[in-house]
């Protein structure tokens, strides 16, 4: 086993992916350009691989940082690919191989102006356990990221039960930890399960809580999630949801245990919610490097305007590369922010989860550049203000 020490051990959610070329038609629905007997010229296809051990673990090593993958795939030739592509990254020593198991992989429609569709086989993401995470590995990492557990169910299954113990052990070794989650399907075995009861027993051991808005709604105020997916037609809920939803709900997972609770919200950027820095001594061994300038801090980033957006596969995945690369540099919160909203706009540039994302001093440049666009919108909540130096929304 190796003796290096690492930034990052990046754990659960791996699959490969296969990303068609779609040609700008000009379609506005999907129905448009698939359809029964037609024939679709496409070109190259884009093949990689996907989930946030993936997106998130090298987004995280291109920004400078150490990291160690950890997943399940199997004996299979996709499973070969990944540990193959992987190992020419960084540490693929905690990947684990199940004999006979079938290795995940994403088939992603993407075409432009249109929402993306995902076909995908679960594979041995479906057996992934807590004892499948190598804490020897754990502990000699700063941080613990794991990725996608609605998309794993020995993880979500049983009320969360290994997704508790998961993130239980991973704290034990003393890592600071942070979890990213995906939308399940309402109608899925993912989708009925009762998230709400989860959370709330899982975060006493995550430090970092990272869902997307529509994430957190749905898992915390399901009823009401689906009550408004009818009511807009099925579309996306992001620029339905106000200030006081995302207050409302990081003060639940704050009370919960977390730390730091952020939320990604699409073209509206990202928000940001701490804990008083008397919590911060809980993190493990990766805590704020300036514990004044996180505590109590409640702030809204707008995301950087990209035109044309190639696609935005694992967008969200590399916007929290780009946010706890800065964290664990030991940058400010605001600086954190702007380097998430910065590599998730250089996500969209490319078709892939990761073609387009640059090293640290590339990615500092271009956050730093207040020439840059922003997807602007205004916060009507009271409490709330613009600051035009910085270019986000601050809680007063």
């Amino acid at each position: 086993m190796t003796n290096d020490t690492f930034d990052v051990a990046a754990a659960g959610h791996i699959c490969f992916d296969i990303i068609p070329q779609f040609y700008d038609t000009g379609a506005k629905k999907i129905g448009e350009i698939m359809t029964p007997g037609k024939l679709v010229n496409m070109g190259p296809v884009a093949t990689s691989t996907g989930g946030p051990v993936s997106n998130t673990g090298i987004g995280l090593h291109i920004l400078g940082l150490k990291v160690t993958f950890m997943a399940k795939v199997g004996n299979d030739a996709f499973g070969k690919a990944i540990i193959e592509r992987l190992e020419n990254v960084a540490s693929a020593e905690g990947i684990k191989v199940e004999e006979g198991g079938h290795t995940s992989y994403t088939v992603a429609i993407a075409p432009p102006g249109i929402d993306r569709i995902f076909l995908h086989h679960p594979g041995t993401n479906n057996t992934f356990i807590s004892n499948d995470v190598n804490y020897d590995l754990v502990a000699k990492a700063r941080n613990f990221h794991l990725g996608y557990p609605p998309l794993m169910k020995g993880l979500f299954s049983d009320e969360g039960k290994e997704l508790v113990a998961t993130f239980r052990k991973a704290k034990e070794t003393g890592a600071t930890t942070s979890l990213d989650m995906s939308l399940p399907d309402p109608n899925s075995e993912s989708g009925k399960a009762p998230w709400n009861k989860i959370v709330p027993k899982l975060l006493p051991y995550v430090d970092i809580f990272l869902p997307s808005i529509e994430e957190a709604f749905f898992m915390m105020e399901n009823d009401k999630f689906l009550k408004m997916k009818t009511e807009h037609g099925g579309a996306e809920l992001i620029d339905f949801f106000d200030a006081d939803d995302y207050t409302a709900l990081s003060d639940q997972f704050l009370e919960f245990g977390s730390k730091i609770v952020a939320l990604k919200s699409g073209h509206r950027g990202f928000y940001v919610r701490t804990a008083d820095k008397s919590k911060f001594s809980d993190m493990g061994r990766a805590q704020p490097g300036d514990a004044d300038n996180w505590s109590n801090r409640e702030l809204w980033c707008p995301a950087f305007k990209v035109d044309p957006i190639a696609s935005a596969t694992g967008s969200g995945d590399s916007s929290i590369a780009g946010f706890l690369s800065a964290y664990l540099r030991g940058e400010t919160v605001e600086r954190s922010l702007k380097m998430a909203n910065t590599a998730g706009s250089l996500n969209l540039t490319e078709l892939d989860a990761l073609s387009g994302l640059k090293n640290w001093d590339q990615t500092s440049k271009l956050a730093d550049n207040k020439s840059r666009k922003i997807n602007e919108f205004e916060v009507k909540t009271p409490g709330w203000s613009f600051d035009k130096n910085m270019l986000m929304w601050v809680k007063q």
